[in-house]
């Protein structure tokens, strides 16, 4: 078999088709995920704290950046940089990024559990419907026979 037989038998294999599926709907899914938390979760949230932009909130590793235009004041907004702008000044910890992308993982890995919950819900309900094969049926006969046998 060449190499091109190959790798053809081997790209055709269910599981491997299967695999690339998931993982296009999977990239889907996190952009849909992270829509959902970018624009409709923190903004209530950050409405919540003091409309606080959490994509925005950092502490500055660099002494170009002033801890004063690093501190978002509600009072005066201009004073806080962007964290792209400071991000060109020098190095930040961008804590609140991290946070949104945590918020994504949980989200995400809720939905995958209720998922695989349901799938697994779903074929134990049909494992239990599903009648017995025959030969099910002639090892029940046969375990009856043996016990009634003693």
């Amino acid at each position: 078999m060449n190499i091109i037989q190959e790798f053809k038998a081997f790209a055709m294999r269910g599981n491997v088709v299967d695999l690339a599926i998931g993982v296009i709907i999977g990239a889907a899914f996190g952009n849909i995920v992270n829509s959902l938390v970018k624009d409709v979760i923190m903004p209530p949230i950050g409405k919540l704290i003091g409309n606080l932009d959490f994509s925005n909130l950092y502490i500055p590793l660099s002494e170009k950046i002033t801890q004063e235009q690093a501190t978002f004041n509600a009072a005066h907004p201009g004073l806080h940089l962007p964290l792209a702008e400071a991000q060109k000044l020098g190095p930040v910890f961008a804590w609140g990024d991290f946070v949104t992308v945590t918020l994504n993982f949980i989200i995400v890995a809720f939905c995958i559990f209720l998922l695989v919950k349901g799938m697994n819900k779903l074929i134990r309900h049909e494992e239990a419907a599903a009648p017995p094969t025959p030969t099910e049926q002639l090892l029940a006969e046969i375990r009856d026979l043996l016990k009634n046998r003693s």
